[in-house]
């Protein structure tokens, strides 16, 4: 069977990585002060950035339905099925709507809920490609992904809690309490969803709580499997990610460490100056 694989830019997938891969690559939407633009086409991060700086009121939003439904049909007519991943259910609407739209599609459209998003969600487009390489079908890549949904990790250090609060994950006195004590919140994504994971003194602190997080969880959860390292920043200075590529590679000297610009839907709710790491089953 040929299978046709769709993402969002939640992925970090940027159209020219979709086209080396050879998948199909639907851009995420934004409100930015009303108007609507798409990650990588008419919002880079350089004019993201500049207008959450300046205050300005930014909020994601879901790739409308006849957006997913037409290329989907577009793609059937030359391929057998397609394998959708969007991000996890448990931080968006986007996968329960890909569900529901594709019960109009006889079983040829299978949506992927393996609990991803932004680098793991990357990661298990690239096993989903080396499953369908050895001549696994839609239908079981779908469920060996699934089957492997907690096989991921991902920390992050949010420099402000003014994009969370904006969310409601955060109240406004806490938020306040953070920026005068100088709290860096680490978050965690495990099983689909954003947790608080620690509270931390300043970005030193928070950096040595991100990698020794991945690091237990390479040594226990993970111990055994193969594993690809990610570190991970959001704003528009690629020299703060270079940085934080060298110090998280230096902490795991084995690994070949990837370094991703956290996709635009994520930075809206953690800001500018936001440092992460992750790890994600290799196929």
């Amino acid at each position: 069977m040929k299978t046709a694989i769709v993402t969002d830019t939640n992925s970090g997938i940027t159209a020219q990585m979709a086209r080396e891969m050879g998948i199909y690559l639907i851009p995420m939407p934004f409100f930015i002060d009303g108007s609507t633009y798409y990650e990588g086409e008419t919002c880079t991060p350089d004019f993201f950035f500049r207008h959450l700086k300046a205050k300005a009121e930014v909020s994601t939003s879901q790739p409308s339905p006849e957006v997913i439904t037409s290329l989907w049909t577009s793609l059937l007519e030359t391929h057998d099925a397609v394998l959708h991943f969007p991000m996890t259910a448990g931080l968006s609407g986007s996968c329960e709507t890909a569900k529901a739209l594709a019960q109009e599609f006889d079983g040829r459209v299978l949506v992927v809920d393996d609990h991803r998003i932004s680098v793991t969600l990357a990661q298990s487009i690239r096993n989903a490609l080396t499953l369908l390489a050895q001549g696994k079908t839609a239908r079981e890549v779908r469920g060996i992904l699934e089957a492997e949904k907690d096989a991921s990790s991902i920390y992050i250090a949010v420099n402000t809690l003014e994009y969370l609060k904006k969310s409601g994950r955060v109240t406004a006195a806490g938020a306040a309490m953070a920026a005068v004590l100088h709290i860096k919140p680490v978050l965690q994504i495990q099983g689909g969803k954003l947790d608080a994971y620690k509270k931390v003194r300043g970005m030193l602190q928070a950096k040595k709580a991100l990698l020794d997080a991945l690091r237990h969880d390479l040594a226990t959860r993970f111990a055994g499997m193969k594993m690809a390292v990610f570190s991970g920043y959001s704003g528009a200075d690629p020299d703060l990610g270079k940085a934080w590529q060298r110090e998280v590679q230096a902490a795991f000297p084995d690994q070949l460490v990837e370094l991703i610009s956290l996709p635009l839907s994520i930075c809206c709710h953690i800001g500018d100056g936001a440092l992460g790491v992750a790890c994600a089953k290799v196929w």
